[in-house]
């Protein structure tokens, strides 16, 4: 009976543990796959919707929806990423995220994105990689904004509940700002962490399109 009991036992653990490491391989195997495509095909609809065509109205975009693209040379020639509206769980499995309270690229203001270190495309796996004096480029409908990296974002580490790196001027929440920013956040740790690491760039360039 006794040796009954401790087989069915190993049994239950082992389905148990194959089902733990299915979870665990599709979360940093499958997310990123499902998640590549989906900012593939952002990739592409942004690009399409920018041909020249009739003056579309503006309006605010709606969560989820790609509003610029992301290039970052120092990440390879081919590296390119759409951004989408907001930072929420369903936003960040569809691409680097914009902070909706901050402001649009070549605005005065801070531009601030988010992306995954880990899972989901692992769009910023590399960012920490980036130093001071690396460009960030940002792609627009009628507009390419290069901006040039302050210091890395292995160098400042905060906590969720530290929102001053969104004001328009960081850490100035009652100074109206005079230029554009970039700052880019992610996970401080590749595994799961509430720390967030970031980086502040500065608007160097902004060259209309042809």
């Amino acid at each position: 009976m006794g040796r009954r009991v401790v087989r069915g036992l190993g049994v239950v653990l082992l389905v148990a543990g194959a089902g733990l490491l299915g979870w665990v391989g599709w979360q940093y195997f499958g997310t990123g796959i499902t998640s590549n495509n989906a900012m593939d095909g952002l990739k592409q609809d942004l690009q399409q919707d920018w041909q020249p065509a009739a003056p579309k109205p503006s309006a605010k975009p709606s969560a989820g929806t790609p509003i610029v693209l992301l290039r970052i040379p120092k990440f390879g020639k081919d590296w390119e990423k759409p951004v989408v509206e907001g930072v929420g769980k369903d936003e960040l499995t569809r691409g680097i995220g914009h902070y909706p309270q901050t402001q649009l690229p070549g605005e005065p203001g801070n531009f601030a994105v988010a992306g995954h270190r880990v899972t989901h495309g692992s769009p910023f796996r590399k960012l920490l990689e980036l130093s001071k004096g690396d460009q960030v480029i940002v792609e627009t409908a009628t507009m390419i904004y290069t901006y040039e990296l302050d210091g890395s974002p292995r160098d400042l580490t905060v906590k969720p509940a530290d929102n001053w790196v969104l004001e328009p001027v960081p850490g100035k929440a009652r100074q109206a700002p005079v230029s554009s920013i970039i700052t880019l956040t992610t996970c401080q740790d590749l595994f799961h962490s509430p720390d967030r690491s970031v980086a502040f760039g500065h608007l160097v360039k902004a060259d209309r399109k042809p």
